[in-house]
């Protein structure tokens, strides 16, 4: 009878270790109940778009994220299809539904211009900070001393004149719904790294 028991017990451990493990994604692969308790330390997808990688500043600006303690977890250079585009930018962030087609076309025909350099970046509440390091959507408006603020000056007007996506460098998640399809989608579990950096002890 206790054989049973214990059978039961080892049987049902097996199944919950194999639930989560199927569960596993590259946004919380990693993270535990113990290590992560309140789900503060968060995963963010930014994309170093074709004008980034073209005009040769992703470190300068990468740079940036790295000074304030967030930690590079994953990174690739890509090309992606329209189809990946269409998935990152209707599929997850809805923006034919919020911005119509045309707005939708040309910014993935900007994106398809060139390749792109897609990485994962780790820290406190890192979605909202990234967001408040690479400013607003459209460079003419976005502060200075915000990424696309310091280096990029167009306006939505001027790209609208010239049927034209906006050049703005940089994309990052919008919010914690997006951060997590984002990551998923660009990145398998087994490519994000799991460790430790020196400035943890005073960045977190």
């Amino acid at each position: 009878m206790a054989d049973k028991k214990e059978a039961k017990k080892i049987g049902s451990a097996a199944k919950q270790v194999a639930a989560e493990t199927k569960k596993a994604t590259a946004w919380n692969i990693g993270f535990t109940k113990e290590n992560n308790p309140d789900g503060l330390i968060q995963r963010t997808l930014i994309i170093f778009k074709p004008d980034a990688v073209q005009r040769g500043i992703v470190g300068e600006i990468l740079s940036r994220f790295e000074r304030v303690g967030l930690k590079i977890v994953a990174t690739k250079m890509v090309n992606p299809d329209k189809d990946h585009y269409y998935h990152h930018y209707e599929e997850i962030s809805k923006m034919i539904t919020r911005r119509g087609q045309k707005a939708f076309d040309l910014v993935v025909d900007f994106m398809i211009s060139g390749p792109v350099i897609a990485m994962v970046l780790e820290g406190v509440e890192a979605i909202p900070v990234v967001r408040k390091i690479v400013g607003s959507t459209e460079p003419m408006a976005a502060d200075m001393g915000t990424i696309r603020g310091d280096y990029a000056h167009v306006s939505f007007g001027y790209a609208d004149a010239r049927n034209e996506g906006v050049a703005n460098l940089i994309h990052a998640s919008g919010n914690a719904s997006e951060a997590e399809q984002e990551v998923s989608y660009w990145f398998k579990p087994e490519e994000i790294q799991i460790y430790k950096t020196l400035s943890e002890r005073f960045t977190r």
